[in-house]
């Protein structure tokens, strides 16, 4: 579940209430190749080539969400995209050389914040509206997976300098994603170094690795040989991580196996953002149009579950996808995630067109 800055605002005030009152071939396995070696060379620093092609997007699989369903015909053009999730080393300097300041360390506005809400919210008190993004701090003991107020908390003083709340840091960290990112932080820093955020389709394809209808990115083996291939949820959640593939939270990029295309950590490890409005009837209207060329999505957002507020869709799970509850650690799995919002385990990775890269 996602959870969006003014929703969490407006339960953490409950609570206080109650308490105070370019053109790819395909081999016949339907896997994409790469369409020249010339393309491949010229690879800008730190990114890979995805062929493009035509795929089957989403899934019809029954053991899936709604939104993933159902499974459609879609073709992408190649691009380049980032071998791993934008790491706080490469976010640093960007804010280094811009002074850029994200979303979880400006104050929110309360004219902004109240139009994501339902009429007639109640305006928080002024205590509630301080800079800070959401953290996961899971309770002690089992808990219904019904309400996601009992694991996430809005706590002020946290950004993507400061992670774990306020006296945290990522010293040490270079190399592990930037987190607590908006989807405004992400579209920044894209536009910065020359790129974009992937649609929502390039995102999958690229994911899928060349694999064509297999439920996991490496094949359909959630462990294949007994190895961890991504960084998940082991355990009892939101209680209990075992850790098991040795990461009770992020890990540092390229802690496991890339995929066929060479990119890290595109399943697990963080939630990514793409350029995709978030509508969970998007696939079934996409689906009556035949083969989809180059979708960039609908235009605009629809999330029935929370009405008013304005989503993009993030995809490729994170290390807080478990086996007993958010089971996303799949091509195919999507969910919507508030523009504001900055959380603990949603990142971000880049792409750029051959034209792009030209012009750079």
């Amino acid at each position: 579940m996602r959870a969006s800055i003014a929703a969490m605002v407006v339960i953490v005030f409950a609570a206080c209430k109650d308490k105070t009152d370019t053109t790819s071939k395909t081999n016949e396995s339907g896997k994409a190749t790469e369409s020249t070696t010339s393309v491949k060379a010229a690879s800008p620093e730190g990114m890979v080539w995805i062929p493009g092609g035509e795929f089957s997007m989403g899934t019809n699989d029954p053991e899936s969400y709604a939104a993933e369903r159902p499974a459609h015909r879609v073709k992408v053009d190649g691009f380049w995209m980032d071998a791993t999730e934008v790491t706080n080393a490469q976010f640093k300097k960007f804010v280094d050389e811009t002074g850029y300041i994200t979303t979880a360390e400006k104050k929110p506005d309360w004219e902004e914040l109240k139009k994501t809400l339902p009429p007639g919210t109640p305006k928080p008190a002024e205590t509630m509206l301080a800079a800070g993004s959401l953290t996961f701090s899971p309770p002690s003991y089992a808990v219904s997976l019904d309400d996601y107020s009992q694991w996430w908390a809005w706590t002020t003083g946290t950004d993507w300098k400061h992670p774990g709340g306020p006296g945290t840091n990522i010293n040490g960290k270079d190399n592990f994603p930037v987190v607590h990112v908006s989807f405004d932080d992400a579209v920044a820093y894209s536009k910065w170094a020359g790129k974009r955020l992937p649609t929502e389709a390039e995102w999958e394809f690229a994911s899928r690795g060349g694999r064509d209808n297999q439920r996991y990115s490496w094949g359909d083996d959630f462990k294949p040989g007994g190895k961890f291939m991504a960084n998940t949820f082991q355990g009892t959640f939101p209680s209990k991580n075992e850790a098991e593939d040795g990461f009770a939270g992020a890990s540092p990029v390229k802690s496991y196996p890339p995929n066929d295309y060479g990119l890290y950590d595109i399943i697990g490890n963080c939630w990514e953002w793409t350029s995709d409005f978030f509508d969970v009837n998007y696939y079934a209207d996409l689906s009556k149009s035949g083969l989809a060329v180059n979708p960039q999505g609908p235009g605009k957002t629809n999330d029935p579950q929370e009405p008013f507020s304005i989503k993009h869709v993030t995809r490729g799970g994170s290390f807080l996808c478990a086996s007993d509850y958010c089971v996303n650690f799949r091509p195919s799995a999507r969910q919507g995630s508030a523009y504001d919002s900055g959380m603990s385990h949603i990142g971000f990775r880049c792409v750029a067109t051959p034209q792009m890269v030209a012009q750079k």
